[in-house]
């Protein structure tokens, strides 16, 4: 049953987001299939394991790449059985989508923009058809309760292809972009606290975090890079988690606070320069440009001026228009 009680358990386990969780709660309860489409880091994955856990739904999880036949989608005979029992539907191993239509769970499909276009039309028919004819096993219905769930990146991401009209015909499209300065902070602050917990767990010792100013600073950085003029794609905020963890981890090696200045700039070049893309043309190299953008903001957080960094997308940004529920 979906109610207030369960957007707040939602809530301890998503950042934000109460919007997007409500939404694809309503389609969810409304029997739909439900695309989530934003760029890298905004928590898409995070949203749906979250909804479905707290739903208690089955999760069949698929990852989206080229590899993605329609045999490991669907499922196959055992060759060797074959050979000894036949073509017996006993046989059959059933993929992620035949085990999901069979328990009457989510078909969660992770960057699904980068799956080929033959897998792709075994999903629009069983949206369409709410079943599939597998050859020589027959007909498999989805049981009530099945619904896909997929998260795509932005077609302008590379490896990503055009999804076609059909497919949006068929889902309630949820466009997702990057979350407030605030809310980023507060992600990487709860990835520090759950790295604490863990090294206490084990017994390990770690350096103290970063006081909250510091992954105020470490965050504007990271969405600075969504909108700097020599870089085509910034970070998401996976790069202030990185740059965080190192930053306590390289502060303990050398013996220094883990505010110490050089500590922080290593830790920000070694999580971000991969992580970024500089455009073609452009003199300098991501090194650069994210050294520029620490010591721009930290300097101006030393002063006591805030650096807030940008608070709209970046250039990675979701697709804009409406929300639809085709």
């Amino acid at each position: 049953m979906i109610d207030s009680a369960l957007l707040d358990r939602l809530s301890t386990r998503v950042v934000g987001r109460r919007r997007e969780v409500e939404l694809v709660l309503a389609a969810l309860d409304a029997d739909r299939h439900v695309l989530l489409e934003g760029p890298p880091g905004t928590g898409k994955s995070t949203l749906l394991r979250a909804v479905a856990l707290e739903l208690s739904l089955g999760f069949e999880f698929v990852e989206g790449n080229a590899e993605l036949t329609p045999a490991r989608l669907v499922g196959h005979f055992d060759p060797a059985r074959v050979l000894t029992d036949g073509y017996d539907p006993q046989v059959f191993v059933d993929g992620p989508l035949i085990s999901a239509m069979r328990e009457g769970a989510l078909l969660y499909v992770e960057e699904i923009n980068r799956i080929p276009e033959e897998t792709l039309n075994v999903l629009i028919t069983v949206m369409s058809e709410r079943e599939l004819h597998v050859p020589r096993l027959g007909r498999v219905g989805a049981s009530e309760g099945f619904r896909l769930v997929a998260a795509m990146n932005p077609f302008d991401a590379v490896g990503t292809a055009r999804i076609s009209g059909a497919v949006y015909d068929r889902v309630c499209r949820l466009s997702v972009s990057y979350q407030s300065a605030a809310d980023e902070a507060s992600i990487v602050a709860r990835a520090l606290a759950a790295r604490a917990l863990a090294a206490r767990t084990t017994a390990a010792t770690t350096a103290a975090t970063p006081p909250p100013d510091w992954i105020d600073n470490a965050v504007a950085v990271v969405r600075l890079t969504r909108s700097h003029a020599e870089l085509r794609v910034g970070s998401s905020v996976r790069g202030a988690i990185d740059a965080a963890a190192v930053a306590v981890s390289l502060a303990q090696l050398r013996g220094v606070p883990v505010d110490d200045p050089d500590v922080g700039l290593d830790a920000a070049i070694l999580a971000l320069s991969g992580r970024v893309r500089v455009r073609e043309g452009a003199t300098r190299t991501s090194e650069d440009i994210i050294t520029e953008l620490w010591k721009s903001v930290f300097q101006r957080g030393a002063d006591g001026e805030r650096s807030d960094g940008a608070d709209g997308p970046g250039k990675a940004g979701a697709p804009t228009g409406a929300n639809r529920c085709r």
